[in-house]
């Protein structure tokens, strides 16, 4: 069995989305200072690096992140390459002849070589879902889908895909780092910090590759 942790360092060279909160990591106490032991102070969004967004994020009374099923977190996962396409729309889904099957989709895009490059720099130019993408997945009855930057949605246009993804129920995982990841069949474990009342949390999310030599 081989475990890849798909999640981002927390820290605060973290790019965050323009306007959220940066991520700040400050020690309370410490024992370099003579306390009689460490604790640090984190300060963050709850959208920040890797992340789970509950319906709360952008539906007016919509499930928040602490009463997510787990159960759609947790289970087979298919990661598939979208190549050197600008966005993810339902053309573009059709084409990469995706499995009936599929519950959870995790998409691994240009984005990655971000993180693989260490970049700390938001950018806008990522690659994201459009809204008929967003449409196609929920008419494939795909449970969660994950992406590989800051928004499972194009910068310019951050609701329409929030907002079709979310009403159908279809969870979201943005910020996985799928940089050294080979597409395919793996397990996913993702689990979303269980904070009661929120539109989301940070999340420890890994693929599971079983039967590997």
């Amino acid at each position: 069995m081989r475990i890849h942790d798909i999640s981002l360092p927390i820290s605060a060279r973290l790019p965050v989305w323009p306007g959220d909160p940066p991520v700040v990591v400050s020690f309370h106490q410490h024992l370099e200072r003579g306390d009689g032991c460490t604790l640090s102070h984190l300060s963050l969004s709850t959208h920040a690096g890797t992340h789970v967004d509950a319906p709360a994020h952008f539906l007016a009374g919509g499930t928040t992140v602490d009463t997510l099923a787990l159960a759609a977190l947790i289970g087979p996962a298919l990661v598939v390459d979208v190549g050197p396409v600008s966005a993810i729309t339902a053309a573009v889904l059709w084409d990469l002849a995706i499995p009936l099957q599929v519950e959870r989709l995790l998409f691994r895009t240009r984005n990655s070589a971000k993180w693989a490059a260490g970049e700390e720099r938001f950018g806008e130019d990522f690659v994201a879902i459009t809204e008929d993408g967003a449409q196609w997945l929920v008419e494939r009855k795909v449970r969660l889908v994950g992406v590989d930057y800051l928004s499972v949605a194009p910068f310019a246009a951050p609701e329409p895909t929030h907002r079709v993804l979310l009403a159908a129920g279809v969870l979201v995982v943005e910020g996985l780092n799928l940089h050294d990841v080979v597409p395919g069949d793996y397990e996913l474990v993702c689990l979303p910090l269980r904070l009661e009342g929120t539109d989301g949390a940070p999340a420890r999310a890994v693929l599971i590759e079983r039967d590997c030599p």
